[in-house]
C-alpha cells in the first residue's frame, strides 16, 4: 500500500475530480482515504499545501507515464504522421476518471489562488519538456518554441473531449499535423 501521504493526495484528487476544489475538506479527505482526521492535519498544515502537492503528484505520475510511452518509440525515427497517430492513441486512451479531471480543476483554481501557480507552472513545464524532446526527435525546427502550442493544443482538445464527450471534427493527429507543418 502507498504511504499515508500519497494516499491522502490520491484521495484529494478523487474528491476534487468528483466535487471540485470546494469539496475538499479534511473530513472528506480522511473519509475518502480511510484515515483519521489527524492524519490529514499531520501531513498537510494548510489546504493550499494539500492542493499543491496533489497537483504535483499528478504531474509526476503523468510525466512518468507519458515519458515511458515516448521512450518506447524513441529507439527508431518516426515521421510526423506516426508521432501524431501515437499521440492521438495516447490521448484517446486517457480515461476521464476523477483523478484525471482533478488537475483541470486545480489549474482553474490556480487562476484564483496565486499560491498554486508554482505547482501549475511545474505541470506545464513538465509537459513542455516532454513535448520538446519528442519534437526534437522528430527534427521539428525550433522545437522549444513549438512545445507550448503543442501542449496547449492537446490540453484544449482534451478539455473539449471532456466537456462534450467527443474530440470534435478534427482529430488530435490532424490538429498536430497542421500545427507542426505550419
Amino acid at each position: 500500500m502507498a504511504d499515508t501521504r500519497t494516499e491522502i493526495l490520491r484521495a484529494t484528487l478523487r474528491v476534487i475530480g468528483a466535487d471540485g476544489v470546494a469539496g475538499v475538506t479534511n473530513r472528506r479527505i480522511a473519509r475518502e482515504a480511510g484515515l483519521s482526521l489527524g492524519s490529514i492535519t499531520y501531513h498537510f498544515d494548510t489546504q493550499t499545501s494539500l492542493l499543491r502537492e496533489s497537483l504535483l503528484l499528478f504531474v509526476r505520475e503523468e510525466t512518468e507515464r507519458l515519458s515511458a510511452v515516448a521512450a518506447v518509440h524513441a529507439s527508431a525515427p518516426v515521421s510526423v504522421d506516426e508521432a501524431a497517430a501515437l499521440v492521438e492513441r495516447v490521448v484517446e486512451s486517457t480515461a476521464f476518471g476523477s483523478e484525471e479531471i482533478a488537475p483541470l480543476e486545480l489549474y482553474i483554481q490556480a487562476g484564483r489562488d496565486a499560491s498554486l501557480r508554482d505547482a501549475a507552472s511545474s505541470c506545464f513545464a513538465a509537459y513542455d519538456a516532454l513535448a520538446t524532446s519528442i519534437l526534437v526527435g522528430l527534427g521539428v525546427p525550433d522545437a522549444g518554441r513549438m512545445a507550448g502550442p503543442v501542449v496547449a493544443l492537446i490540453a484544449g482538445l482534451q478539455l473539449r473531449r471532456l466537456a462534450t464527450g467527443t474530440s470534435g471534427p478534427t482529430t488530435v493527429a490532424d490538429a498536430l499535423r497542421l500545427l507542426v507543418s505550419a
